[in-house]
């Protein structure tokens, strides 16, 4: 066979592969995410590079232990806590999830609005929100699962553009390179906290629930039977998705370090003062690139968090799911996607800033992920529900580290927010 060809098939097959940990690892960039990576970049340079590698493996080992819920059990994380754990349990996680994920589908839509008005300035920011609105509720109710999938899937290309800007403007390799494998601490408050907001963004409980609905979807779509090989292309698909999103997240701290940081530029709150800070320093190109890198993972994210919010609902109180079906089959499973972002939209008119929103969202965030991350530990253990398919020692050593990182990180954060 052709060398040419072979390769080609390949990477072809690869591709293939790829599904629901892809997305769910490009739609943790979300523009909320770019926010607090541009804001550690600007803040210290490159000095938290380091969390995008230290953080990889604790994304993949999470991810994993969910894919591998939906997989097995065939139904999504609340169902699965529905099931086996106590009610009151449920009905907390879901009554801080609520509003945790549509405060952050309101960040992520002004983003999106925010970063429509630079690139046309003619056309408000606010009218940008509302047409990317109508065009993600239109999407996700007249598109069927595979459209969707396939979309989705090819929406993380549009994150190449993080890695491209720093070869466009000048960066220090050596001093990248040093930072990336040595890790910098500073003891003070705001170093403690933009840390804890990367891990809060980086291990999001909305991912949780996706990832195993999204593998309980996949499985019906294909008629899958549950086996070795099964388990193996699902973890292929986890850490390719997770190490594409580190690789991202990695490239938004090293851009916002190597130009803003090094221009004396080092409060940055939001996605469009990142843009606007990037043209005059890196050139149009760079921030357009940026732009249209906040734009696209703005139409990959919010599906991913809406349909979270979807799932859970539909799961706790028994109703029809699934993009695989039509709105009539599943009226509350898409009502729930529209309403989640008709609340998320008016936010930004109702004087809650996007700032604040991402505040809200990372303390509620901080309370639930601890919670779900040990629920999942306890779930992937239990040969009653996992069968075959529990946890090993590597994957129980990471996951208690995930778990431990997580409960020291909420307690700090709300402590900081709330209290301090």
């Amino acid at each position: 066979m052709n060398p040419t060809k072979k390769f080609s098939d390949k990477i072809k097959n690869f591709w293939k592969k790829l599904g629901p940990g892809l997305i769910t690892g490009a739609s943790d960039d979300d523009p909320s995410g770019i926010a607090t990576y541009s804001q550690a970049g600007a803040k210290y340079g490159f000095q938290l590079l380091w969390t995008a590698i230290f953080t990889y493996p604790l994304m993949v080992v999470i991810q994993e232990m969910c894919a591998r819920i939906g997989i097995v059990t065939k139904q999504g994380l609340t169902a699965n806590i529905k099931q086996y754990y106590s009610k009151t349990i449920l009905y907390i996680i879901l009554a801080i999830s609520f509003p945790s994920i549509v405060l952050n589908i309101g960040a992520d839509i002004a983003g999106m609005g925010a970063v429509g008005n630079l690139i046309f300035p003619a056309i408000p920011s606010f009218l940008f929100s509302i047409i990317f609105t109508i065009l993600l509720m239109y999407s996700i109710i007249f598109w069927n699962y595979d459209k969707i999938a396939s979309i989705l899937k090819w929406l993380c290309i549009t994150l190449f553009s993080y890695i491209l800007i720093p070869f466009i403007v000048k960066s220090d390799w050596i001093l990248v390179f040093k930072n990336a494998f040595i890790p910098t601490f500073k003891y003070d408050k705001d170093f403690f906290m933009i840390l804890v907001g990367i891990l809060g963004t980086t291990i999001s409980p909305y991912l949780f629930f996706w990832q195993t609905s999204m593998e309980v979807e996949e499985g019906l779509e294909k008629k899958i039977v549950v086996d070795k090989k099964v388990i193996g292309d699902m973890q292929i698909d986890i850490k390719a998705g997770m190490f594409f999103t580190t690789i991202v997240f990695f490239f938004i701290i090293l851009t916002s370090g190597s130009v803003l940081f090094n221009a004396g530029i080092h409060s940055i709150n939001t996605v469009e003062e990142a843009a606007k800070a990037l043209q005059p320093l890196a050139g149009d190109f760079a921030y357009t690139l940026f732009a249209i890198g906040v734009l696209g993972t703005g139409f990959l994210a919010i599906p991913v968090l809406a349909g979270a919010l979807s799932y859970m609902m539909s799961e706790t109180f028994g109703w029809e799911e699934g993009l695989n079906k039509k709105f009539h089959e599943a009226k509350g499973f898409y009502l729930t996607m529209v309403v989640s972002l008709i609340i998320g939209l008016s936010i930004n008119f109702i004087g809650i800033s996007p700032i604040q929103a991402l505040i809200y969202t990372a303390v509620l965030y901080g309370l639930t992920a601890p919670v779900l991350i040990g629920l999942i530990l306890h779930i992937c253990n239990q040969q009653k529900i996992m069968g075959e398919y529990t946890n090993g020692k590597f994957t129980n050593l990471f996951g208690i580290i995930t778990f431990l990182l997580m409960f020291v990180s909420a307690i700090f954060l709300v402590y900081y927010q709330i209290i301090g």
